[in-house]
């Protein structure tokens, strides 16, 4: 098939998740972030927050839990300013899922994300025809019940059996246990190279890898170094019949560039239309925009 020709010159966009009545950021500042998940006030490291928080301390100290960082990027502890429920319920447009603390700061849900949920039921629902979808590192699920919800089956596949156990208590939550998923703990890209020999083929993959992990036996993943290999095996498991690809990363030096780079080479052989750029969050009390992810999406049509 002939290059998609728009593919040159990308224009990088910004893009925001929709109004959410259960989610707020609230203020950023000073490398951190105080953000309102349901009922409850939450203070995150955010190394992107790089100016003074616009509201006076009185506001942040309103919060219920701080996360302090350790010696790892992600791993630490909470400190409770007040009583937390162990773990407490949201809803973004029919989809529930639950939100914890833990010895990591990431707590079940990326907000920033939700513009993509949207898009994925959108997608979905479009094709007219039931669809299989491919979601690796998949973590708590949302865009599996997302795709799920729309009519899709899909195989959701992360390395940790307990964030596989978070994902199907959020579908039981979201009621979505009649609907085809189908739940792998597995290293991804393990677990792509099976599925390419074995002949199984996806209309849809989503991706979220992280900038390093463990796969379930120990296997290492580093973004840089094996990337290009993953997407060449996700390549291999597309069928002819493939709708979309969501590629996001985060905590990575790379640009959205980067990655547009490497989906527009995955996707070489299928016509079709390509975005890239940040998804970010917007403040409550300033309006300033907060870049929390970089994205590439494919899809078949506009």
């Amino acid at each position: 098939m002939q290059k998609n020709a728009g593919w040159q010159n990308p224009r990088l966009e910004f893009t925001l998740p929709p109004d959410w009545d259960e989610y707020e950021l609230l203020d950023c500042g000073n490398g951190a972030k105080l953000e309102r998940f349901g009922p409850y006030l939450l203070i995150r490291p955010e190394a992107e927050a790089i100016w003074k928080p616009s509201l006076p301390d009185f506001n942040w100290q309103k919060a219920n839990a701080t996360f302090i960082p350790g010696k790892g990027e992600e791993v630490g502890t909470w400190k409770l300013n007040s009583k937390l429920p162990e773990r407490w319920p949201m809803n973004f447009q029919g989809l529930r899922f639950w939100v914890q603390l833990s010895s990591s700061r990431h707590i079940g849900v990326f907000p920033e994300q939700a513009s993509q949920w949207e898009w994925i039921i959108q997608k979905v629902k479009q094709a007219n025809q039931p669809l299989k979808i491919l979601n690796l590192f998949g973590y708590s699920g949302i865009a599996t019940l997302a795709a799920a919800s729309a009519g899709a089956q899909v195989t959701h596949v992360d390395a940790s059996q307990k964030a596989i156990n978070w994902a199907r208590e959020n579908q039981t939550l979201s009621g979505l246990q009649d609907h085809s998923i189908r739940w792998i703990v597995d290293d991804a890209l393990k677990f792509a190279r099976r599925e390419s020999r074995r002949g199984n083929l996806y209309d849809g993959i989503i991706l979220d890898p992280p900038k390093f992990g463990r796969g379930p036996k120990g296997e290492v993943w580093e973004f840089y170094k094996l990337l290009p290999i993953l997407l060449e095996s996700c390549a291999q498991v597309l069928s002819k019949n493939t709708q979309f690809i969501i590629l996001t990363a985060y905590a990575v030096k790379a640009s959205a560039l980067t990655i547009y780079e490497e989906v527009k080479e995955m996707m070489n052989q299928f016509n079709g239309h390509i975005r890239t750029g940040e998804l970010v969050l917007k403040e409550k009390s300033a309006g300033r925009l907060l870049s929390r992810a970089i994205y590439s999406v494919w899809s078949k049509n506009p």
